[in-house]
C-alpha cells in the first residue's frame, strides 16, 4: 500500500462503493424472493431484471459527468446529488406496497438504479484521479471487496432483517446508510481536479473515439473474453446444486455466503499480488486459476461429487472471480484518456457486463441441451481461447504497467 499519510483515500472509496452495492443487491436479488413469497407470478418477477438496464447503458451519460467534472467540487457534487437522490427514491419505495403498487415500485427502482449508476461513474472518475498508478491495485481491491461485501449483506443479512423490521423500516434504514456513507468523502479534502493538459470539452462522440485509440481492439477482445471461462459456471452453479439435491438453505449458505466471502478475501489479496507481480503476470496467473477451476468442475461432474468437493469448488470459483475482477478493474483504469476517465472506464466495464450477460444466457442453453459437464468442458475451451487472446494482447508490450 502507499507509504504516504494519505491512507484515508481507501476507506473513502470503500464507503462509496459499498453504499451503492448494498441497496442495489437488495433490490435485484432479495426483492424477487419477497415477491415470490407474496405469490407474484414468475413473469412479474422476471420484469425485475429490467431495473439493471441503467448499469448496462450508463456509458451513454458518462461523457456528461466527465464534461461537468472539471474540479473536485463538481465531481463530488455528482456523487452527493446522486446518493441523496438515490436515498430519497429508496425511502419513497418503502412507502409503497408490493401488493398494490408493484408497477410504481419497478419504476422507482429503475430510477434508483439510474442514480446509482451515475454515482458509480463519478466515483470511478474520482478514484482514477485520486489513485496513483502504483495505488490502483489496492484501490480496486477496496472497490471489489466493497461490492462483494455489499452483495453479501444485500442478499443475506437484509433478507433476514426484512422478517424483523418489515418493508418500510428496512428501506428507511437502507436510505440512512446511503447518506451516512457520504461522511468519509465529506471529511476527505484532497483535490482531484482534472489535469490541466486534458482537453476541456467532452462530448458523446468521445464514446466512438475511444474505439479509435490505436491497439484498443486488442483490449476489447480481452474484455469480451476474460470472464467467459468462469461466468457460465457461476450462472449454472445454483441450478446444478439444486439438481444434485441441495436445499435452498444449503445453496444460500454455500454459494451466497461462503462463495461471496471467498470473493471478498481474494479481492483484498489481489491488490497485493498485482503490486508484487505486475499487471501482465497477474492477468495470466488469475486466468490460469479460472481455467483450473473449470477443469476441476469438469472432473467432479463425472460422478456424484461430495459436499466437500462442491464446497472446495465454490471457494476457488468465487476466489478466481474476485481476483479476475480486481485485475480487470486495475488495467481498465490504466487505459483512460485524461479528462475522460469516467467515460473510458465505464465503457470497458460495460463491455465485460454485456459479454457476461451473453455468456450467462448461453450457459443455460448449453446446459439444457447437453449437460452440466459439457458446459464445464466448453468453459475450459473458452478459458484456453482467452489465454490465446491475452497472449495476442500482450505481444510486444514493453511496459508491464500498461497491460
Amino acid at each position: 500500500m502507499s507509504n504516504d499519510k494519505n491512507w484515508p483515500k481507501y476507506p473513502t472509496l470503500f464507503s462509496l462503493y459499498i453504499a451503492q452495492s448494498i441497496p442495489m443487491s437488495f433490490f435485484s436479488t432479495v426483492v424477487p424472493v419477497i415477491m415470490r413469497q407474496e405469490n407474484y407470478s414468475l413473469e412479474s418477477i422476471g420484469l425485475m431484471q429490467l431495473v439493471k438496464l441503467p448499469w448496462i447503458f450508463k456509458f451513454l451519460w458518462a461523457p456528461l459527468v466527465d464534461r461537468t467534472s472539471e474540479s473536485t467540487r463538481s465531481l463530488k457534487r455528482w456523487i452527493f446529488l446522486s446518493e441523496i437522490f438515490y436515498a430519497l427514491v429508496i425511502v419513497m419505495t418503502g412507502m409503497l406496497s408490493l401488493q398494490t403498487d408493484f408497477k410504481l415500485i419497478v419504476v422507482l427502482m429503475l430510477i434508483a438504479f439510474i442514480a446509482s449508476a451515475t454515482q458509480d461513474i463519478a466515483t470511478d472518475s474520482y478514484a482514477i484521479r485520486l489513485l496513483k498508478p502504483s495505488e490502483r491495485c489496492f484501490g480496486n481491491s477496496i472497490q471489489s471487496a466493497g461490492s462483494f461485501i455489499g452483495t453479501l449483506f444485500g442478499t443475506g443479512v437484509l433478507l433476514i432483517a426484512y422478517h424483523y423490521f418489515g418493508w418500510q423500516a428496512l428501506l428507511t434504514i437502507l436510505a440512512c446508510f446511503v447518506i451516512f456513507a457520504l461522511l468519509p468523502i465529506i471529511l476527505y479534502r484532497k483535490k482531484v481536479d482534472k489535469p490541466q493538459n486534458a482537453k476541456t470539452r467532452v462530448a458523446w462522440i468521445d464514446i466512438i473515439r475511444f474505439f479509435r485509440i490505436p491497439g484498443i481492439h486488442k483490449r476489447v477482445l480481452v474484455l469480451v473474453f476474460y470472464y467467459s471461462g468462469i461466468i457460465g459456471t457461476l450462472s449454472m452453479l445454483k441450478p446444478w446444486m439444486v439438481d444434485l439435491g441441495y436445499s435452498v438453505k444449503e445453496i444460500g449458505f454455500m454459494s451466497g455466503i461462503t462463495g461471496t466471502s471467498a470473493a471478498t478475501l481474494s479481492a483484498l489479496a489481489a491488490g497485493w499480488i498485482i503490486n508484487k507481480t505486475g499487471r501482465r503476470t497477474s492477468l495470466f496467473a488469475f486466468l490460469a486459476l479460472t481455467i483450473s477451476v473449470s477443469i476441476y468442475f469438469w472432473i467432479i461432474a463425472a460422478g456424484e461429487p461430495s459436499k466437500a468437493m462442491i464446497w472446495t469448488g465454490i471457494c476457488f470459483l468465487w476466489g478466481g472471480y474476485g481476483l479476475s475482477t480486481v485485475a480487470i478493474y486495475t488495467t481498465s483504469m490504466d487505459i483512460v484518456r485524461q479528462g475522460r476517465e469516467g467515460t473510458d472506464f465505464t465503457l470497458q466495464i460495460v463491455i465485460t457486463h454485456l459479454s457476461g450477460l451473453v455468456m450467462a444466457i448461453l450457459s443455460g442453453q448449453i446446459a439444457g441441451k447437453t449437460d452440466y459437464r459439457s458446459l464445464f468442458a466448453i468453459e475450459i475451451i473458452l478459458g484456453l481461447i482467452t489465454m490465446a487472446v491475452l497472449l495476442y494482447y500482450s505481444h510486444n508490450k514493453k511496459n508491464d504497467e500498461s497491460v
